[in-house]
């Protein structure tokens, strides 16, 4: 349990905010378009890196530990080219109080953007600390080198860094170059170290915002609509605040919520209160059973984002498949919570949501206060990758927090609320055709993707559950496409392949049946899934292998290393089916098109119920320079597993009111007996290269080779998502 005085939690809130200040407004004279990652943001050293008088060092992340292993590898960065340990390094995420505003943890950019920050930074800081010694030792600055913390010269003299801080202001530009060590003499990045974030989360320990406990804490629940749109008639509020410990019921409009000293108090208080509350509503959701007809229906935006070649071609087989995707959910093991606390003027809100900056802007609007009287504190989540309930659960303790001024207030969801309420990945329908000549090649490619959109993330109150609620409730802003090439429904809709003639056009549907928002990878899982999926028919039509099908197409040398490396790993030429009902599957993308590589190779067995058993999973993944080889494994490794969950189980049921996905029988996901038998990841490190990112790289690529593995296996193509043992049966005899 993680019990902090107010006077702890309070005291480091002005470190550095000067620095932020200034960093928010960069000299004309320097072109921060020129800096690095998200130095083009912040472009101070001391928003970034700060050493104490004892030689501690303190380096600053707008970004957020979402169980990816980004506290490792930035430590890692900074450790290398400040030549100290990891150990010596004091690393401060997402805080709006202390750190660079680097928006959302998001779209797999942590490394790209802040370790890049970092790199260059601390090459900068490095250099001005070798320079300041080499004026106290009367030397030239390229006759020292960097140590253990110290500057050492070439006649034995050392000054630990502590020596030079008196010295030392870091409250200067960043360069655009910086002098980055050779990455021959590298010897933290690259090498594996155990992640910091690892041991209260395997020991029980406090690891999570869901384990903090602050003193004179208290504990709220919210009663949410029982339908979307319903309005609140009438509530019993006296007979709720006469139970034992309830502080207060707090109403604003159709926000309804309990305040108690206990936990199990609050949650009497939710049950009681539900049950004591009339709310009117009327049928407003769409038939499940039809979504993909009524998404197909309604407007869209049409826009074609390529166009290769004349776009079509004449004579030759025509070949066409379309494929599906259903509402998804995060499925957050841990419910979503917040801790709010309102004092002396200011409101501080500890949450797991991905973004500190965005969030504090959002509940200023929400609560009208201003954002220099919001603090806005990153604490890990059990549970995240996209964006799930943790905004509206900071939301949530903010109102609170203010309707009870002086106390810590915390707010955690129950399974119920987290998944209805939270915001799901979209539908979404795809629609690939191609021709193949006579020789088996691909002469035109067509692609379209029909999707609501995949970003609702708060950057205002109208976007956050809670505003919607209250009195006077915001209106949620339109939503909006993502551009490419990072894009949103229609990310990773190019394919990297290159065809002599290819169109590519997105569909954005504004209107949302069920409230949507980024479910990690955004549309990259389904385009790749359908892409990779077609690939594999072409492959068929043309008689050809499917690796050696792809690699026709493939010019980019690293994804043809990829995808040669995971075929000869997993053995793919020698790879022959022990059972009848045994097939293999392979797939490739490289994320967003400018992020990581993954190729996937596995095989699975089906049953004679269609129930698919998988069985060995190899991945090869190039993610440029690899900073920790073992945390690029673990996120490859956690992608192949939330990938087959996604593809084989997860779909959000709902009727015409409300969402009926409430729990784990309801909404199953992966269990331990379904996992791969084995996964083997190999990451390809390619020292010096630019960090890309990989988190959601390998998610697209694993669901399609469960679907190839899959007709391999049973010569049954199943293009609807989830590969349920039902559709499975149903596809066999159709």
């Amino acid at each position: 349990m993680t019990v902090l005085s107010r006077r702890e939690i309070l005291k480091s809130g002005a470190l550095v905010v000067a620095f932020q200040f200034c960093s928010s407004f960069p000299s004309l004279a320097q072109d921060a378009k020129q800096l690095s990652g998200s130095l083009k943001r912040s472009s101070f050293l001391d928003s970034w890196i700060r050493i104490d008088a004892g030689g501690q060092i303190t380096v600053f992340t707008g970004k957020s530990e979402l169980g990816q292993g980004i506290k490792t590898a930035l430590i890692q960065v900074a450790a290398e080219e400040l030549c100290v340990t990891p150990e010596n390094i004091k690393l401060i995420t997402s805080d709006t109080a202390q750190t660079p505003n680097e928006g959302f943890t998001s779209g797999s950019l942590s490394m790209s953007e802040s370790g890049t920050a970092i790199l260059n930074a601390a090459a900068q800081t490095r250099e001005i600390l070798l320079g300041l010694a080499a004026s106290h030792m009367q030397v030239p600055a390229d006759s020292l080198r960097a140590v253990n913390g110290a500057v050492e010269s070439p006649d034995g003299r050392k000054l630990r860094y502590a020596e030079l801080v008196k010295d030392l202001d870091l409250h200067v530009e960043a360069q655009p170059v910086s002098k980055k060590k050779n990455p021959d003499t590298y010897s933290v990045v690259g090498t594996p170290l155990q992640r910091v974030d690892i041991p209260g989360k395997v020991s029980g320990g406090a690891a999570y915002v869901q384990d903090m406990r602050l003193p004179n804490m208290v504990h709220a629940r919210v009663v949410r609509p029982p339908a979307v749109g319903a309005v609140l008639q009438t509530a019993d509020f006296s007979s709720v605040e006469a139970l034992p410990g309830v502080l207060k019921v707090h109403r604003d409009g159709n926000y309804l919520a309990v305040v108690a000293e206990g936990e199990y108090q609050a949650i009497l208080a939710q049950r009681t209160l539900r049950n004591l509350s009339a709310w009117k509503d009327a049928p407003s959701l769409p038939k499940q059973a039809g979504i993909y007809d009524y998404l197909r229906s309604l407007s869209s935006e049409d826009d074609p984002i390529l166009v290769r070649g004349n776009g079509s071609a004449s004579g030759g087989r025509k070949i066409s498949g379309q494929y599906q995707r259903p509402y998804q959910m995060h499925g957050s093991i841990g419910p979503s919570c917040a801790i709010g606390l309102f004092e002396n003027g200011t409101l501080t809100v500890w949450s797991h949501a991905q973004g500190m900056f965005p969030l504090r802007r959002s509940l200023s609007e929400l609560v009208n206060l201003p954002q220099e009287k919001i603090r806005c504190i990153h604490v890990e989540g059990s549970g995240c990758y996209g964006h799930n309930g943790a905004d509206d659960a900071a939301a949530d303790a903010a109102i609170l927090a203010l309707s009870l001024p002086g106390r810590p207030v915390r707010v955690q969801f129950m399974r119920d609320e987290e998944h209805g309420f939270e915001p799901f990945g979209a539908a979404m329908i795809s629609s690939a055709r191609a021709t193949l000549a006579v020789d088996g090649s691909v002469v035109d490619w067509q692609y379209e993707v029909w999707s609501n959109t995949h970003s609702t993330r708060p950057g205002g109150a109208g976007n956050l559950l809670a505003g919607w609620l209250i009195e006077k409730p915001f209106e949620q802003p339109s939503p909006e496409k993502i551009p490419q090439p990072a894009g949103g429904g229609d990310r990773n809709a190019i394919p990297l392949y290159n065809f002599p003639n290819a169109r590519v056009t997105h569909h954005f549907i504004r209107k949302m049946p069920l409230r949507v928002s980024a479910l990690r990878s955004l549309g990259a899982y389904m385009n790749v899934f359908s892409v990779e999926s077609f690939m594999d028919e072409l492959a068929k039509e043309a008689k050809a292998d499917p690796v050696e099908f792809r690699l026709r197409y493939l010019d980019d040398p690293r994804a043809r290393d990829v995808v040669t490396r995971a075929a000869e790993k997993f053995g793919w030429s020698d790879w022959k089916p022990a059972h009848e009902r045994q097939g293999r599957g392979f797939a490739f993308a490289k994320y967003k098109n400018i992020a990581a590589y993954c190729a996937v190779a596995l095989d699975l067995e089906v049953d004679e119920n269609g129930r698919i058993a998988l069985g060995r999973a190899v991945a090869v993944d190039d993610s440029g320079q690899a900073v920790n080889p073992d945390g690029i494994r673990n996120q490859i490794e956690g992608a192949l597993v939330q990938s087959a969950s996604w593809t084989l189980f997860e779909e959000v049921h709902f009727d015409a009111s409300a969402v009926s996905s409430r729990d784990w029988a309801t909404y199953p996901i992966l269990r331990f007996g379904d996992v791969f038998k084995s996964v083997e990841v190999e990451v390809i490190n390619r020292p010096g290269a630019p960090y890309l990112g990989t988190g959601e790289a390998g998610q697209g690529p694993t669901a399609a080779a469960i679907a190839n593995a899959l007709a391999d296996a049973v010569n049954i193509r199943v293009r609807q998502l989830p590969l349920t043992p039902a559709r499975i049966q149903a596809a066999a005899r159709a």
